[in-house]
């Protein structure tokens, strides 16, 4: 039995984490899912009934993680001789622009994908403010480092960058240089090739399934 077993979806969320399973160099193994057929069992993993969601058989328990940055940061806590935890001096930038992308800047993106205008005397309530602001400001801080901890790739990126991956492929999220170069340094990582592999495997053969 592998240590890890892994619940995704094709074209789903679960690509953020296979990635960080590759990139800790995890013992896995997939269990895949389609939308419309996953099993009543799978609640019992997670309620909500989402993607992804990793169960770590340890130590004669079963530990059940879900939402994809909280997999990604768990991989790295179990995984501590892979460097993809932050030192003492990335440890600030490290947590704050990952529950940044959890938060504020996916919220905005939903938002904008939906149509959800904030009334001008609600942008201090929503809490992104708005998709703009959240955008400078990780435009900012990506203008000056190449990473999001600073000069090196931490698992944080791989959450990250990961809605950068997707939000320039599918223009949710407008190119700019800084996200454009952070979005190439991303693609040629080894393991981010090594994952989207077996994911794109996946989606083809779901399509010719259904074709």
């Amino acid at each position: 039995m592998a240590e890890f077993t892994f619940y995704t979806v094709a074209m789903s969320r679960g690509q953020i984490s296979r990635w960080a399973l590759h990139e800790a160099g995890a013992d896995y193994e997939h269990v895949m899912m389609n939308w419309e057929t996953r099993p009543e069992t799978f609640r019992e993993i997670n309620p909500m009934n989402k993607v992804p969601a990793l169960v770590h058989h340890h130590g004669g328990h079963d530990h059940v993680v879900t939402e994809a940055a909280a997999i990604n940061h768990y991989l790295a806590e179990t995984h501590p001789d892979k460097g993809l935890l932050p030192d003492a001096h990335e440890k600030a930038a490290y947590f704050r622009w990952l529950f940044f992308g959890a938060g504020p800047l996916e919220q905005a993106v939903v938002a904008q994908a939906m149509g959800w205008k904030v009334p001008e005397d609600k942008v201090g309530m929503a809490g992104f403010g708005s998709l703009e602001l959240t955008l400078d400001a990780l435009d900012s801080w990506l203008s000056a480092n190449d990473w999001v901890a600073g000069q090196r790739f931490t698992m944080a990126d791989t959450y990250v960058g990961s809605q950068f991956i997707w939000g320039l492929r599918f223009g949710s999220i407008p190119e700019r240089p800084s996200f454009k170069a952070y979005v190439e340094r991303l693609t040629n990582r080894p393991c981010y090739l090594e994952a989207i592999v077996i994911d794109q495997k996946i989606i083809d053969a779901a399509a010719a399934q259904s074709a």
